[in-house]
């Protein structure tokens, strides 16, 4: 049935008395989120369900602005500080294998304390060294050890020169050894001339002894060397018996303080022991006896090193679990690298240099991961999902991970991990990832989906209200609202839903309202927010962004574009698109034209002949041959040619909201009948001739009663539009007053033939008995046209086939 609008119908407002106050300094702050049950519901389930599986994990979609971040961030900061402190992640220097640091978990604040034990430990350690080895008891008791040394060696040396003397000869000390010179007959040495000159047989007697004395050097300086090794050993046990009287009451102190912690205890044995079996370092260093340059410079660094502790995670000051943002998910970001460092002209690292990632940081608690970014980094992902597959964090260099690296460094032992990930996305990624990724439906198997909209109760207003007096708490620079200017928002929201039903739930979007409200309250200097300052900040939003829109107005203003909005014309018709420039949308209108003439090509859709119509646009077009069969096909050929085209259009077009506006041309043209160009239309249309319910009608709207007011308005110009759309309907003041005054006109039908009627003030036409319409309507001049057609071809084939 076909309807005139009224003003009732063209906005739902909200009044001002409605609300029980008049400013909202009377108000309660609203800290929860508005209009988002089902999604907050989802988030509660995910946090509150603990695994060891870290399989719970969130994937939060929605659109941009509709209070995702805000809801998460306020779920975990109450949620976490319910929840126990993880515990501190320290990085120790494995004694077995170096290359492979061990991870050393301790109670949150100690693993700091730990460092610091060892710093202090080791501070200990160089300054005991030396005043250690500098004590009378040490001196005493290695000088008796020196002295039994040289007591020995010195006894073996006499033994052996009585030996020799014995044997005829003189041992000789010099830096190569002992050599054995046979005595003269005067008891001095034998010169080489007089040992030559003696009889052969004389000679080859001293040569033999000389052989036996030889052996018998042997033996006295093995017995030399072994008590040499004996006095070192003696040496060294001395020393570590000074160095561990030095550090065991210190070592059994921490070993008390870390009982409980197995690893540490393990960790402090294995330090003295290490210490101990390389004590001559500490001892040469302090002593001044490493060898000068660079190798002297690098000992002095890399001394101590490995007794240090590297806390890559103080959990000390964190409240509860902790909760991690990272915005940006590269892998080092993520998972923590090996730094490096450049000395002596290479480079060098150890596991002092190992640096946490976002998984470290969160671990025990939550890491918020924005997809968009996540993904941008394929590297991340699939660390992430081996991460929580595994339940352990590893480090690992991403350029050896893809093969780009060939040397192997630190590899540091994995953390275990325990954490809980909420992803932030949107829906698109979210199927995209539910299709095609296996391990996504497992790993994130809670799915928090917020609306962008809400129903309009009396409820969510006030709700508005205090969510406007939260944000005057929050922010110096934003006034209060009187009660006016708070409907008004109620009313912008409805706006920004295009549903007279529903409220916006875009809270960001609403939050620049208020504060823009307020720029324009302060400038005026009052002292509170009313709508004309709602209404005011609307206005110059879409003064900001409306540079393309005022721009093609223009040009059909100028007749650049060629748009009628008076007078008739046969298969000529005003149709209504949504332009939209990023974030603004406007209504365009568009001429459609219609020609029919004798062929069998049916329905042509110039627009896609070249290439400049969409999928769902084609469907439209193609909809109408089906429309018009059924019409009027019930006894001949539906044998025709129509030509429909978007006029002026260079770009490609796409939507069905169109369909009934070509229907409307072809119709026009067939049935040789005027159509009025003052009245726009939109609407789909289906093979009954049902008339569907579109998208952006309000824009639509009032796109088009801006060019009519440009090109001057008649009272004759009006848009038709579905009925089921008329809800949808939140038009602008200026739109309602041209109504109100009866210069524009808004329709709704529900079949083509009541738009037909309004657009050609003709009867569309009932339906016989017989098949055939009443005579003098629309449909019945369309039917004889396509009947004149049918039979002009049919009689230039009977012609043909004569010929």
């Amino acid at each position: 049935m076909t309807r005139k609008l009224g003003i009732s119908d063209l906005r739902r407002t909200c009044s001002p008395d409605d609300f029980s106050f008049d400013t909202t300094e009377e108000l309660e702050p609203l800290k929860e989120i508005i209009g988002q049950d089902r999604a907050l519901d989802a988030i509660e389930l995910g946090l509150g369900v603990k695994d060891d599986e870290n399989r719970y994990n969130i994937y939060v979609a929605g659109q941009p602005g509709t209070g995702k971040n805000s809801a998460i961030n306020k779920f975990l900061n109450r949620t976490s500080k319910e929840e126990d402190t993880p515990p501190d992640i320290c990085y120790i220097h494995n004694f077995d294998n170096p290359d492979r640091p061990q991870y050393l978990r301790l109670e949150a604040g100690k693993g700091c304390e730990f460092q610091e034990d060892m710093d202090e430990l080791i501070e200990h350690l160089e300054d005991g060294v030396s005043d250690t080895f500098e004590t009378g008891e040490y001196k005493k008791r290695k000088e008796a050890i020196d002295q039994n040394f040289n007591q020995k060696k010195q006894a073996l040396f006499e033994k052996l020169e009585e030996e020799a003397s014995e044997k005829g000869f003189i041992l000789q000390r010099t830096p190569f050894g002992l050599n054995t010179v046979p005595k003269g007959e005067n008891g001095e040495p034998m010169d080489q001339q007089a040992f030559s000159e003696m009889e052969d047989e004389k000679r080859e007697e001293i040569e033999d002894r000389q052989e036996e004395l030889q052996d018998r050097i042997q033996e006295t300086m093995e017995k030399v060397m072994e008590a040499e090794e004996e006095r070192n050993e003696k040496i060294q046990n001395l020393k570590k018996e000074a160095i561990s009287f030095l550090l065991d009451p210190m070592l059994r102190k921490l070993e008390e303080k870390y009982k409980d912690k197995e690893k540490a205890v393990e960790y402090l044995h294995n330090v003295k022991e290490d210490i101990l079996e390389n004590i001559d370092d500490f001892t040469n260093q302090n002593a001044g006896n490493q060898p000068g340059g660079m190798a002297q410079l690098a000992s002095a660094q890399d001394q101590f090193v490995k007794y240090r502790v590297n806390v890559l995670i103080n959990n000390g000051d964190t409240d509860g679990a902790p909760v991690v943002v990272q915005d940006n998910a590269t892998y080092p970001n993520l998972f923590g690298a090996v730094e490096k460092k450049a000395q002596f002209g290479m480079m060098s690292t150890d596991f002092t240099m190992v640096k946490p990632g976002a998984l470290h940081e969160a671990n025990g608690g939550y890491l918020v991961l924005k997809a968009k970014n996540l993904f941008r980094y394929g590297l991340s992902w699939e660390g992430l999902k081996s991460a929580l597959n595994q339940g352990e964090i590893k480090i690992e260099d991403p350029a050896q991970m893809l093969g780009y690296a060939s040397t192997k460094g630190l590899q540091p032992e994995p953390v275990p991990l325990s954490i809980k990930v909420v992803l932030i996305g949107n829906r698109r990624i979210y199927n995209i990832l539910n299709s095609f990724e296996e391990d996504f439906q497992k790993l994130f198997n809670v799915k928090s989906d917020f609306d962008f909209e809400m129903d309009w109760e009396d409820e969510k207003e006030g709700e508005i209200a205090r969510f406007i007096k939260d944000q005057v708490d929050n922010s110096s620079e934003i006034r209060h609202f009187r009660n006016s200017g708070v409907a008004k928002v109620v009313e912008y929201t409805s706006e920004m839903a295009r549903d007279q039903e529903k409220l916006s739930t875009k809270f960001s979007e609403i939050t620049e309202l208020v504060k823009e409200s307020s720029y324009w309250a302060k400038k005026e200097g009052a002292d509170y927010v009313n709508k004309d300052h709602v209404k005011k900040a609307m206005d110059e939003k879409i003064e900001r962004r409306s540079l393309i829109k005022d721009k093609i107005h223009e040009y059909i203003d100028r007749g650049k574009i060629f748009i009628d909005t008076e007078g008739e014309e046969v298969g000529q018709i005003t149709g209504l698109s949504v332009l939209r420039t990023g974030d603004f949308s406007f209504g365009k209108p568009a001429r459609i034209t219609a020609n029919v003439y004798a062929g069998k090509e049916g329905v042509v859709n110039i627009d896609r002949e070249a290439d400049l119509s969409g999928d769902t646009h084609t469907k439209g077009v193609m909809i109408l041959k089906g429309y018009l069969g059924r019409k009027f096909a019930y006894d001949k050929p539906l044998s025709l040619t129509a030509n429909i085209a978007f006029e002026q259009s260079y770009s490609k077009i796409d939507g069905d909201s169109a369909s009934s506006t070509e229907l409307y041309a072809i119709l026009s043209s067939l049935a040789d009948l005027e159509i009025n160009q003052g009245i726009a239309v939109t609407g789909s249309v289906n093979q009954k001739g049902e008339i569907q319910p579109i998208g952006g009608a309000k824009e639509k709207i009032e796109g088009y009663y801006e060019v009519c007011k440009a090109q001057g308005l008649t009272g004759d110009q009006g848009v038709i539009l579905p009925e089921d759309n008329k809800d949808n309907l939140m038009l602008n003041d200026e739109v309602i007053d041209a109504v109100e005054a009866g210069d524009f006109h808004i329709y709704t039908v529900e079949t083509v033939s009541e738009g037909l009627e309004i657009l050609t003030d003709t009867p569309a036409g009932a339906e016989l008995e017989d098949g055939e319409y009443e005579e003098g309507t629309v449909f019945a001049r369309a039917d004889e046209k396509i009947r004149e057609i049918h039979e002009a071809l049919n009689g230039n084939n009977k012609e043909d086939e004569d010929e």
